[in-house]
């Protein structure tokens, strides 16, 4: 007989539930937008779509050497954040993948075992 485990260890924060506005990682709780990096998971004031400002999360994040890409989750619905944020995005060399904050959540820790150095943007589910 065959057994299937699914072993994966990594350094840093998994999400590893949902609250009924947001998430959690651990028997930590973060009920308004999660950032995440590598090493760290912080709980963000996530602003109305149009006030998104790349710089302020990437200086919460401090991130060293620089990610290679943003894993933003834009709340309940998949919906790309505005253009002045993706180009952003860009003239820093980051890519950005958009999709709901569920699945970017469920992505995460797929991303993280494959060793990404990625970092997330999570908007809440509200």
């Amino acid at each position: 007989m065959v057994e299937l485990r699914r072993d994966v260890e990594f350094e840093g924060p998994i999400v590893t539930g949902f609250t009924p506005n947001g998430f959690r990682i651990g028997d930590r709780r973060f009920d308004s937008g999660l950032l995440l990096s590598p090493e760290q998971a912080l709980s963000w004031d996530a602003p109305a779509r149009d006030d998104l400002d790349l710089t302020g999360i990437l200086a919460a994040l401090d991130l060293s050497p620089g990610p290679e890409f943003l894993l933003f989750g834009s709340g309940t619905m998949m919906e790309q954040p505005p253009a002045v944020f993706r180009r952003a995005a860009e003239a820093a060399n980051m890519g950005i993948e958009v999709m709901d904050s569920r699945a970017a959540a469920r992505a995460w820790g797929v991303l993280r075992a494959e060793e990404r150095w990625i970092i997330g943007a999570f908007m809440p589910l509200r």
